[in-house]
């Protein structure tokens, strides 16, 4: 009875691993591959519950989703000979897991290979355009070129190359040292001939604006005399017609301003004879007499008198 049990258990046991071993499962994001002594005998594709030999035949399971490939960074010279690091990433598929078994393998093996595949393709492309291509609407046609001959040599590993992108393209290091010292160094260029004009522009504007300047003043001079002289003319035209019409008066007028500004309240002091010719019109109004009513000589204040012999003063002349 217990040998039987042991017997049944044991065929239970044997049982159970014998359909593990047989059965495998294929879920929607996968491909398998059935190998037979390491030789593939078939492809499923198909989702669902699967048999296969045990112990004889094993199952080598590929993802049949779009995979990812980060190829390094790779520095490649463009055709205007400006170098350029170029990060790329690609996506790709799995479409003939048969060849893909036969060629590469593992999917480790197969991002390897295509890694290089893809860089290559990246210095064959972009060797061929200008930076300006690969910044401008020309991008796409370089990209969709770069595609095309991944997928060239990606067909023979049994891939499908999805997309190529590039994710970053910089100019290396010392390059952009380079460049930016260039650059700072015509800027700097720039600002010196443009300083340079100013200040010629400058100077310009001042020496026209001093020359306007002395020709201003030069003219109002010029215009000056003109009408300090017709002026000068017009008053001795007066002075004339004034003295031929009345002499009389015109000498009294002048004597007049002599007293006025001989006579003012400063410190000056005039010694003078008051019967002298100066002072005629003290004791005639018509400048007949020969001075003034004062018995004594006239001083100014604080001084002493002046002896009577002293010499008069004649009127101005007319001018």
């Amino acid at each position: 009875m217990n040998r039987t049990l042991v017997v049944g258990g044991v065929a239970a046991v044997l049982g159970a691993i014998i359909a593990a071993s047989s059965l495998f499962t294929v879920n929607e994001a996968q491909q398998a591959l059935l190998l037979q002594f390491g030789e593939p005998v078939r492809v499923i594709q198909e989702p669902g519950l699967k048999a296969k030999i045990p112990f004889i035949q094993e199952v080598r399971m590929l993802d049949r989703r779009v995979l990812d490939l980060d190829p390094p960074v790779e520095q490649v010279i463009l055709a205007d000979q400006k170098r350029l690091d170029v990060d790329a990433f690609a996506r790709y598929r799995i479409t003939d897991p048969l060849r893909f078994y036969q060629t590469v393998g593992t999917e480790a093996i197969a991002e390897t290979r295509m890694n290089a595949t893809v860089n290559s393709a990246l210095r064959r492309v972009l060797g061929s355009v200008t930076l300006l291509a690969v910044l401008s609407d020309e991008r796409t046609r370089v990209m969709n070129e770069i595609r095309t001959q991944v997928n060239n040599d990606a067909q023979r590993l049994g891939v499908e190359i999805v997309d190529v992108r590039i994710r970053r393209a910089d100019l290396p290091e010392e390059t952009s040292q380079a460049i930016f010292a260039r650059m700072r160094s015509e800027r700097e260029r720039e600002a010196s001939e443009a300083r340079a004009q100013g200040q010629e522009q400058a100077q310009q504007i001042r020496s026209r604006a001093e020359r306007e300047r002395t020709v201003i003043l030069a003219e109002a001079q010029r215009d000056s005399q003109i009408l300090r002289g017709e002026g000068d003319n017009q008053a001795l035209k007066l002075i004339g017609s004034a003295t031929s019409a009345d002499p009389q008066f015109y000498s009294f007028y002048r004597t007049l301003e002599a007293y006025r500004n001989s006579l003012n309240q400063d410190d000056t002091t005039l010694v003078l004879s008051p019967t002298g010719e100066f002072f005629r019109y003290f004791g005639d109004i018509t400048g007949g007499g020969t001075g003034g009513a004062a018995s004594g000589p006239a001083a100014g204040p604080g001084t002493a008198a002046a002896p009577a012999a002293a010499p008069a003063m004649a009127p101005p002349s007319t001018p």
